[in-house]
């Protein structure tokens, strides 16, 4: 489950060329300029090395030309860029600095106008602003409207902060967060002199006969089963289907006519900064841990790492072939598609050990000797081969306090 590493290029600058010279009606420029526009033009933007392998990242911006060959290929590139949209929906291969070059934009301004550092992470589907809201040039931000934002990957509160005329800590008050605060994509920000959006009330489960569930990404049988107070076996025979069957978005769900009492009386878990799907695969990670007899240690690891890999969500989706909470690859041995997009197939493979579903194809936590010696970071990287292994340690605090609250 390691990266790719893109290259990074570097502007090749001529010396100052001679002044261009006019023949017979047309400009005709000195060499060192058409060269090294011809350089600028058939260049690739500059790239950084990609973290994990599951996902594209923001590469580093492009150095300034400082020469005056430099200025005129820089120019060369602007008139032959694309109008810049407002907004740029990212497509698989993309990376900042190229959507940048593409519409004569500099990589910086892009990675500020999306609160994105260097090292931020972009995905297929993402919505990159390119453009700045308009304003009287020297004018200060005006606050929008008091209004909610839903957060997109890659966005810090300081970013939409700063996007909407307003600090930091303005916006921190009014959702009741702190700085230690986790945002997520798809959290719903309330700005300042709105109210904090409520939380999303769950449905009541349908009427028992003939109630359906449609599919939605992320979904799974056990899930389902869940939700609705039923087991994974009799929502399996309701719908005529095995633990091998794979379901897919939009598909509808036979309930079983007769489920179980809702256990809906109970206070749902939570932990901080985690919404109820993450605390609920924060709890299967945690179920099938005990169940293993993982230590504390372990399971901290292996909460760190999801919340790491997959935002503690069950993605269908990531680089290349990666899936699931743990971001597995298929084509490295770590189950079929099915396979490491079941939470629990994902969470015991991740483990290993004697009970590992994948026997001696991959190896997880309990197969490498002295594992609970080794740092959070080693640990994990020691099973996930990442390209970007310190990245694991900023969540060894919330992990732990994650399994204070569930475990």
């Amino acid at each position: 489950m390691g990266a790719a590493h893109p290259h990074r290029s570097t502007w090749v600058d001529a010396q100052a060329p001679p002044a261009a010279v006019k023949r017979a009606g047309y400009t005709v420029l000195p060499l060192a300029v058409l060269g090294s526009i011809a350089v600028t033009l058939s260049g690739t933007a500059a790239g950084a090395a990609e973290p994990t392998d599951r996902r594209d990242t923001v590469t580093p911006g492009d150095r300034s030309l400082a020469t005056a060959a430099g200025a005129a290929a820089a120019s060369a590139i602007r008139q032959a860029a694309q109008p810049a949209p407002e907004t740029y929906t990212v497509r698989p291969g993309d990376t900042v600095s190229g959507i940048a070059a593409q519409f004569g934009l500099r990589t910086a301004d892009v990675l500020g106008r999306n609160g994105l550092s260097r090292e931020s992470i972009i995905h297929p589907g993402q919505v990159l602003r390119l453009l700045a809201p308009s304003a009287a040039p020297g004018a200060p931000a005006q606050p929008a409207p008091a209004g909610v934002h839903t957060v997109v990957s890659g966005d810090t509160i300081s970013a939409i902060a700063a996007r909407y005329g307003h600090t930091t800590d303005a916006v921190l008050n009014a959702n009741g967060m702190t700085r230690a605060s986790i945002i997520y994509p798809g959290q719903r920000v309330a700005l300042p002199g709105a109210a904090a959006p409520a939380a999303a009330t769950p449905a009541a489960p349908p009427a028992p006969a003939a109630a359906t569930h449609t599919v939605v990404s992320g979904d799974t049988i056990s899930a389902i089963a869940r939700r609705y107070g039923t087991t994974t076996d009799a929502v399996l025979g309701a719908n005529g289907l095995s633990r091998a069957s794979i379901i897919y978005p939009g598909q509808r769900i036979v309930l079983p006519s007769a489920p179980a009492a809702p256990a809906a009386q109970a206070t749902p878990a939570s932990a901080p900064g985690l919404d109820a799907e993450q605390v609920a695969n924060a709890q299967l990670i945690i179920r099938v841990g005990r169940e293993l007899g993982v230590s504390d240690r372990g399971l901290q690891i292996a909460l760190a790492t999801a919340m790491q890999e997959s935002w503690l969500r069950n993605l269908d989706w990531g680089d290349r072939d990666s899936l699931g909470l743990f971001q597995q690859r298929p084509s490295h041995g770590w189950g079929t598609p099915e396979q490491v997009r079941d939470p629990e197939h994902a969470t015991r493979a991740f483990f290993g050990g004697p009970g590992d579903p994948n026997g001696n194809r991959t190896r997880g936590l309990l197969d490498y000797a002295g594992w609970e010696q080794l740092s959070l970071t080693e640990a994990a990287q020691a099973v996930q081969i990442s390209a970007y292994p310190d990245r694991y340690a900023r969540w060894e605090a919330p992990a732990a306090a994650w399994l204070a609250a569930l475990g």
